[in-house]
């Protein structure tokens, strides 16, 4: 039987958005009701869910988060096993059909009226999008009864089997990023058991996240072609599999084309589509479906923190922080939220007393993403007396912590200009006293993956032996992807008609995203020069966006980025949280280090620790 929900309407959704994310967990827990004065049914025929029914939902999608450690506890791989659990509840016992499903306001009533607590908690200091439903992809219970109804298969043992062959990240690739294929029920429980039967992450040269999209794109090619739902069931996976090969074929010819003999590559691909790993193949995991397999976890320090977007991507290529230090409160926080197993310590470095914390000793990387320092040759010292003080305290926690490696991230002016040679002296001196051999270089975080053309500058330094193995990453033009392909689901997600062209028009690369300093700047994409080229990408950069642009979007008109879709440029995971307003949240992640940057620059570091 099928009911009708509840909705909350954005007028008051909004309302209680703002007010909630300055409550806590147990607050929230107080606003649970299973009713509101605000909300609507919609003028059709049906039943209406009845109150009684509601409590019932609550209590069991409760007790789910109670065993997943709500409300004191959260971890990465209990949030994941309470997102598979809960979208077999929603899907399995709300009685709704797709075309309620589909509405952002039945979801909006149970995130901010029937279980405000839960959803903050799985979501603490939640874009808007996670809570009042402008993204039924993003949405913490909309996307888990879409991901379940596009899975579920009756006539199975375990109907829901299939929403443990792929994580959030990988299922959006076919769900929300692709939705020629995603919409069809049909067609993803194809992909999703082909996909499941070949085995890919043996092998040397392949990156999953990209077979997985190279895939989805050949079979877009054949969207206008075929008519899928049509297709009997094993047909249409026979069909599949021979479209899966060719990207695997295509892929590893080009990772390891001058390597490989035609007998060799045929085997080694027969060999994945049987299930099995050939005996020579290394694990290469993607950094956002996997922590990469090494041969052991390294240990780090972290000093100005951020965001976590280095600490994060630093993780991916195989460190484990054991401390991190940032000075501002809402930066901790947002550590904190994403991140609780981290040991983040709110407070000055420079009043940072290493000999207080023995495990920070003797790690095996110092890493930071250092404030910017303007040049002793052409300004006055006292222009940046405390971010020179910052920078020099880095330089000497070196001698007292004694890692094996050193990675500080900067402007690229530090390493390039002839402004800043006395400071690069100066550091390099200190840090062969201490017999560090220094590796100075500049990246381009688009060449990594990341669609802006951000610049880094960045200094490596390593001691005996482990400099001698030390290699810069190579950039990888196969990775390079544009802001349309990174925000057009996003653009879409509020039913924008113009969001198509719009992705289209943005077919380049953007330039870097500036977040300002704590002095001054505030909620823009940075100077008239940066403002005037996302222009040409067909955004407004004066100010940032509350919400994505939706059906009533004027014609002509440019749409502001959100603080969500900045996130999304600087390549923080979808489900990653930041503390603070609006321009505290952008700010943050303005400042950061794109994540697959220093997953790419940790994991050069790694190899030379671990060779």
């Amino acid at each position: 039987m099928s009911y009708l929900y509840p909705r909350l309407l954005p007028g008051q959704a909004r309302a209680l958005f703002d007010e909630y994310r300055e409550l806590s967990v147990p607050e929230l827990c107080g606003r649970a009701r299973a009713s509101h004065e605000s909300a609507v049914y919609v003028a059709t025929g049906g039943d209406r869910v009845s109150e009684a029914q509601l409590k019932e939902l609550r209590s069991a999608v409760e007790t789910l988060a109670r065993e997943a450690g709500f409300p004191d506890r959260s971890s990465r791989s209990e949030n994941t096993e309470f997102d598979v659990r809960l979208a077999r509840l929603l899907h399995d016992s709300m009685g709704l059909v797709p075309a309620e499903a589909a509405s952002r306001d039945v979801w909006t009533f149970l995130s901010l009226v029937l279980l405000p607590d839960i959803a903050y908690w799985r979501y603490p200091s939640p874009p808007r999008d996670r809570v009042l439903g402008t993204d039924l992809t993003r949405h913490v219970f909309g996307r888990m009864w879409w991901r379940a109804q596009l899975v579920h298969s009756p006539r199975d043992e375990d109907p829901y089997a299939s929403l443990r062959i792929l994580g959030e990240a990988a299922f959006d690739q076919i769900y929300a990023r692709r939705a020629a294929l995603g919409g069809s029920p049909h067609m993803v429980k194809a992909i999703l058991k082909v996909w499941n039967e070949v085995a890919l992450t043996g092998l040397t040269g392949l990156n999953e996240r990209e077979t997985l999209r190279d895939f989805l794109k050949r079979l877009l090619r054949l969207a206008p072609f075929v008519l899928f739902d049509a297709v009997e069931a094993s047909a249409l996976e026979d069909e599949l599999r021979a479209v899966l090969r060719e990207s695997v074929t295509a892929l590893l010819v080009g990772a390891r084309g001058g390597e490989l003999s035609s007998d060799q590559l045929a085997s080694t691909v027969d060999a994945a589509f049987a299930g099995t790993v050939p005996s020579d193949a290394v694990p290469e995991d993607d950094w956002v479906l996997a922590p990469p397999a090494t041969p052991r976890r390294l240990t780090s320090v972290e000093l100005c923190a951020g965001a976590g977007g280095q600490a994060l991507g630093l993780e991916r290529a195989g460190f484990d922080p054991v401390l991190l230090i940032d000075h501002q409160e809402h930066v901790c926080r947002t550590v904190g939220l994403n991140r609780p197993s981290w040991d983040i310590r709110c407070g000055d470095v420079r009043a940072f007393d290493p000999d207080e914390h023995p495990k920070a000793m003797g790690v095996d990387l110092l890493s930071g993403g250092l404030p910017r320092i303007k040049s002793a040759a052409t300004a006055a010292r006292s222009d940046d007396h405390e971010e020179r003080e910052v920078f020099e305290t880095a330089v000497n926690l070196v001698a007292r912590i004694r890692p094996k490696a050193v990675l500080l991230e900067n402007m690229p002016e530090l390493v390039e200009k002839d402004d800043f040679v006395s400071e690069r002296s100066l550091i390099e001196e200190e840090l062969q006293k201490q017999g560090y051999h220094v590796f100075w270089g500049v990246l381009d975080a688009a060449d990594f993956g990341v669609p802006q053309h951000r610049r880094c500058g960045l200094l490596v330094a390593l001691t005996e032996p482990y400099h001698s193995a030390f290699v810069w990453p190579a950039p990888i033009p196969a990775q390079r992807r544009t802001v349309g392909q990174v925000l057009a689901t996003s653009m879409a997600s509020a039913g924008w008609p113009g969001a198509g062209s719009w992705a289209a028009n943005a077919d380049k690369v953007g330039p870097a995203l500036v977040g300002g300093s704590d002095r001054r700047g505030g909620a823009d994409l940075g100077p008239t020069g940066t403002k005037n080229a996302w222009a040409v990408l067909g955004v407004n950069g004066n100010s940032l966006g509350d919400d994505v642009p939706d059906a009533d979007f004027p014609p002509g008109e440019s749409p502001k980025l959100t603080v969500r879709q900045a996130a999304l440029l600087q390549c923080f995971p979808e489900d990653w949280g930041f503390a603070g307003g609006k321009t505290k949240e952008y700010r943050q992640i303005g400042h950061a280090m794109p994540p697959p940057l220093a997953t790419a620059v940790g994991g050069a570091i790694a190899a030379a620790l671990t060779r």
